[in-house]
């Protein structure tokens, strides 16, 4: 079977606070707040969606935030997404530190695994971010404070860690349609159409490491992007045929999703690129009411009345003429 998987689509954390992460995401990173819904597993939980101008898949980041819920601290560990990497232009690394810094962030710049200029931080909550030079043609989000030479174009891959890299390295490969794109002695980068930035996961390997927990300031899932819904049935059925328990096709309002388990224990989702997210708000109006699926209308005045308030950071963002 000839894979129809396109590239990353998003990544999906568990934070606490919504409005330390608004002012992280929109506010320092620069990414365009494009969508204010809630946790469709639990209408009692916003569910913030970050990108480029229309959240074009490949550039989406995604959050439930969880405060008040109960929720504990994660476990970083195998199984699960440890590091997301964004994509930014190359030379531009010496203003995100800055700019960093400025917004009392602590950041490392070190090098990648392969050779590649990067700066590490941690968002609010604890979770691990990278922002990788690279050459990327992405039309990027940009503000007052984040021009477009600097810009975060999109993702540009994602760290899995895992106790045993070579199921998952064959399941990436034989399964989903990923070619070896570089490797480390410890980690093996995979990717689709050509491994560009937005294409990629990183298998890391970590043999005694613990393993995670889910919770906050940890990753829930990471998406990968197909073009139809008849393409995400296609592979729903191969995952079947190969006995690997897959959920039915679940309607997201903004994409459909399927979502497994690969052998290493991290959980995959394979989501549609559309309809995007203009199905129910203006593209010059995005992120700026919250949206609820039609199932949940009827329930909106509980619901409103328990999320708590939420200011947008401003001057809000634009895109490139």
């Amino acid at each position: 079977m000839i894979s129809p998987i396109l590239g990353l689509h998003h990544v999906t954390a568990t934070v606490d606070d919504a409005q330390a992460d608004l002012d992280f995401c929109a506010g320092v990173l620069g990414l365009r707040f494009v969508k204010r819904t809630v946790n469709f597993d639990n209408h009692h939980v916003y569910h913030f969606y970050y990108g480029d101008e229309r959240g074009t898949p490949g550039t989406i980041w995604t959050t439930f935030p969880y405060k008040g819920r109960g929720v504990r601290v994660g476990t970083k560990g195998t199984g699960q997404l440890t590091v997301t990497s964004f994509s930014v232009p190359r030379g531009s690394s010496s203003f995100w530190q800055a700019r960093l810094a400025a917004s009392g962030v602590p950041v490392d710049e070190q090098t990648s695994a392969f050779g590649e200029s990067a700066l590490r931080c941690a968002d609010p909550s604890g979770l691990v971010f990278a922002l990788v030079e690279s050459d990327d043609a992405r039309t990027p989000w940009i503000s007052d404070a984040v021009s477009e030479l600097v810009a975060i174009r999109g993702l540009h891959s994602v760290t899995m860690t895992v106790a045993n890299r070579g199921p998952s390295i064959a399941f990436l490969r034989d399964v989903l349609g990923f070619e070896t794109v570089n490797q480390s002695r410890s980690c093996t980068r995979m990717g689709v159409s050509g491994g560009l930035a937005g294409r990629c996961i990183d298998v890391l390997e970590v043999p005694d490491g613990p393993r995670a927990v889910n919770g906050l300031g940890t990753v829930h899932h990471v998406a990968m992007a197909v073009a139809s819904g008849q393409e995400q049935l296609q592979m729903r059925h191969e995952l079947v045929r190969l006995g690997l328990p897959v959920t039915e096709v679940l309607d997201r309002q903004y994409f459909t999703s399927i979502y497994f388990r690969e052998p290493g224990g991290v959980l995959f989702e394979i989501a549609t690129t559309g309809p995007g997210f203009t199905a129910d708000e203006p593209l010059d109006s995005l992120g700026c009411a919250l949206k609820l699926p039609p199932w949940e209308e009827a329930a909106r005045p509980e619901i409103e009345s328990g999320l708590a308030p939420i200011a947008v950071p401003v001057p809000l963002s634009h895109a490139r003429p």
